[in-house]
């Protein structure tokens, strides 16, 4: 028995994927929205990643004379691209969607401002993040090696860009530049976690950072340590409940090896070690050594 011909259904699987009313995976619902774009919110965090690490990714040939040329001009060419993907993730959420909103271009305009204030104290941040980088591993040769080499430096860069971007309330872009590191690097920062000075994820795959997180200063991570929530408290209707704080806060100076899982909101104490691949559902006092024998 012939197959049918693939012109003669295609007319009718096109409108079927089209059609408004398809829940959460059309586009339409609503009334259609004005989209964010994925590819441009990517161009413009690798552009900053250039201007925030100037001669290392983007162009290499930069000298004294050049580099302030260099970071002018790329700054000029993304942040009104970034404004407009900006303004369309506040339209995705403020009901307007298609129309022309005064409200998002004016908000965007304003974050964009902002978070152009913020690009030097990012950068230093991160310069503290590199240095505990090379610091922390025997096997960093150089801090430029941990620059263009680890994935945590990668992973850590996008979070502190995307972190802002949340501060300032913006929809949708803080957690596409998140996913995008974790799809580069297997590490899963949320972008609303709160994290310190001197930050080292060592290896890093697996590692997985909750929204609520509070993370100190000079905290290193290895790979696999989840620092999650222990449970969802549901509403009536049986939907978690947003915005609550379910996270670990990990106080200053704490290592934690590979494969720990701590959950809930739960204290890690300054100065601790967690062993690898124990379990923690209970505070931690400061200065504590947890191995699996110990518990």
């Amino acid at each position: 028995m012939e197959s049918k011909n693939t012109n003669s259904i295609l007319p009718a699987v096109v409108e079927a994927l089209c059609a408004a009313g398809q829940g959460e995976v059309n586009w339409k619902k609503d009334g259609g929205r004005l989209l964010p774009s994925r590819e441009q919110v990517i161009e413009v965090i690798e552009a900053l990643r250039s201007v925030l690490f100037p001669g290392y990714f983007g162009i290499s040939e930069l000298s004294n004379s050049s580099i302030r040329f260099h970071v002018g001009a790329t700054l000029d060419r993304v942040m009104s691209l970034f404004e407009e993907q900006i303004k369309r993730g506040l339209c995705f959420t403020c009901g307007h969607y298609t129309k022309v909103c005064p409200e998002c271009t004016q908000g965007a305009a304003q974050i964009i401002r902002s978070f152009l204030e913020k690009l030097p104290q990012i950068q230093d941040l991160l310069a503290g993040d590199v240095r505990a980088a090379y610091e922390g591993d025997p096997a960093a040769a150089s801090t430029a090696e941990t620059i263009f080499c680890y994935p945590g430096i990668l992973a850590i860069t996008y979070y502190r860009l995307a972190h802002e971007l949340y501060r300032f309330k913006v929809p949708l872009i803080p957690r596409i530049i998140t996913e995008h590191a974790h799809s580069l690097t297997g590490i899963d920062i949320h972008p609303g976690a709160r994290i310190g000075e001197n930050f080292f994820i060592d290896h890093g795959t697996g590692v997985v950072v909750g929204e609520t997180c509070i993370i100190g200063k000079k905290v290193t991570l290895y790979q696999g340590v989840t620092l999650g929530a222990k449970s969802f408290p549901l509403t009536e209707g049986g939907k978690p409940l947003k915005g609550l704080d379910r996270h670990p806060v990990v106080e200053d100076r704490v290592i934690i090896y590979s494969g720990a899982t701590i959950l809930g909101r739960v204290v890690i104490g300054e100065g601790s070690i967690i062993g690898g691949n124990v379990w923690i559902t209970e505070d931690v006092a400061p200065g504590s050594r947890i191995t699996l024998s110990s518990g």
